[in-house]
């Protein structure tokens, strides 16, 4: 059967800007060294090797360039490189919520600001924010190398040192704590956070899919040099509950100074425990946003503390 030439990502975003298949050519005209990564697949359609990080930091680069006029942006080695249109729903997806909020208009990008939490080296969900919305952001992480190479990608593009501020977590067990001051009021938090409970668990993930991409490889690759990620970007003692719970817990300590936290959820197991222990912390408005890319499905859970007439007056 042959593939279509141009087919659509039917379970992206409708405003995503990857829901077709990568043009490179016009990929490869902002960014030359995409070429050396290009090759043709069975169905005869140009493609990258997606389990060589190298490849895949290329072609995120050229995205950026592309898409969203970023001119530099780079990670350090084994530093997690990710996926790009998948990135972008969450962003669009959160832009869905905030419309929703105010009276189906979507806010003025100037009065929107969001809190990042471990935004890891790539600094990813501030620049699409900026980049698309005009967003302005607070991005934290508790990797001071993460950080330092964040502060090199703001430095790079001019565009961003007004609009997005860097804070390292000095203190690793809290979340908003030393991060959220009586001062500050985001319009929404995000977080993609580590999914595994142990680097034992983290490496077996890894290692299916680098079986999944490439099924006649050997496995004495180490997949999570395939893949990148740092220990805190892929797991924590209690993984993605441990985690969420902990943040959800923290974030009743600062429920007037939020309209909306949110987070990324990839297990739906865990939804069951993590819907009781919003209603523990007495959360007014729960919302759960399923998000498919690909094969992968994901859903971000997104709460408030402040009643409807407070949502509605937050932009006021």
């Amino acid at each position: 059967m042959k593939a279509e030439n141009n087919p659509k990502k039917d379970n992206l975003h409708p405003r995503n800007l990857h829901r077709s298949r990568y043009d490179f050519e016009l990929l490869i005209s902002n960014c030359p060294e995409l070429k050396a990564f290009i090759s043709i697949n069975k169905y005869g359609i140009e493609t990258i090797d997606f389990s060589n990080p190298a490849a895949v930091k290329t072609l995120n680069r050229a995205l950026l360039k592309t898409y969203y006029n970023i001119d530099y942006w780079n990670i350090p080695l084994n530093y997690l490189c990710p996926p790009i249109p998948g990135r972008t729903d969450y962003i669009h997806y959160i832009a869905d919520l905030l419309t929703e909020t105010n009276n189906n208009q979507l806010p003025d990008g100037k009065s929107v600001l969001g809190l990042d939490i471990g935004t890891g080296s790539n600094l990813i969900y501030p620049i699409l924010g900026n980049s698309i919305y005009d967003w302005a952001f607070v991005a934290t992480d508790i990797d001071k190398k993460a950080i330092e190479n964040c502060s090199k990608i703001i430095e790079a593009n001019p565009k961003l040192i007004d609009s997005i501020s860097l804070q390292q977590q000095t203190e690793p067990r809290f979340i908003f704590k030393n991060i959220i001051i009586p001062e500050d009021r985001f319009t929404f938090t995000m977080c993609n956070p580590p999914f595994h409970a142990s680097a034992e668990e983290a490496n077996k993930s890894a290692a299916r899919k680098v079986s999944n991409l490439n099924p006649k490889e050997k496995r004495n690759t180490n997949p999570v040099l395939n893949f990148g990620g740092q220990n805190a970007e892929l797991w924590c003692n209690g993984g993605e509950i441990g985690f969420v719970t902990q943040m959800i817990y923290e974030s009743a300590k600062y429920a007037s100074q939020c309209l909306w936290f949110t987070t990324l959820v990839s297990k739906k197991e865990n939804l069951s425990s993590i819907y009781k222990t919003l209603q523990k912390v007495n959360a007014v408005s729960v919302k759960t946003i399923e998000m498919s890319q690909g094969q992968k499905n994901s859903r971000i859970v997104a709460w408030s503390f402040l009643k409807e007439e407070e949502q509605k007056k937050w932009f006021l």
